[in-house]
């Protein structure tokens, strides 16, 4: 399985982005993992929430096929332990899935066109990180449940 993850928006922060370099160079040891940036949408300015999540989400549509598994990190989504991710990341993993895709979406969050297409939604916590940061958080977490998965001594429960 093909695991990718999509984000609206380059960081500015050379330290997350060396601990999502980090920790993605991990994932690759236990499955294909990509990283697609979409562009940040020019001249946010002069478009309101709506329009901007709009345009996010038509240019997150446009990276995803019938076939995939879409799934949004999203605050309303559902709240997984470490163990129970993998869990739900194994169950994946043996239905034959070909590509998962994550999305963390803008500052905004999704337009209602990437939540219908979606077929699911996590929460990483209840408390509200900036989109940047969840890559960091995020990109750990997969590596958690791998190594979870793996029985490796990685995590300590």
């Amino acid at each position: 399985m093909n695991i990718d993850l999509i984000v609206v928006g380059k960081t500015d922060s050379r330290e997350v982005d060396a601990l999502v370099a980090a920790y993605s160079k991990r994932i690759e040891h236990y499955t294909r993992f990509s990283i697609t940036y979409i562009p940040d949408i020019r001249n946010t300015k002069n478009l309101s929430s709506e329009q901007q999540k709009t345009a996010e989400g038509d240019a997150i549509l446009q990276r995803v096929t019938d076939a995939d598994a879409l799934v949004l990190l999203d605050e309303h989504g559902d709240e997984l332990r470490s163990v129970e991710f993998a869990a739900w990341l194994q169950k994946r993993m043996n239905s034959g899935l070909r590509r998962l895709v994550f999305v963390i979406g803008g500052p905004y969050g999704f337009s209602p066109a990437v939540y219908a297409r979606a077929n699911g939604k996590l929460s990483l916590s209840r408390m509200t990180f900036s989109h940047q940061i969840v890559r960091a958080i995020f990109t750990e977490q997969l590596y958690r449940a791998f190594s979870i998965i793996r029985n490796e001594p990685y995590h300590h429960e």
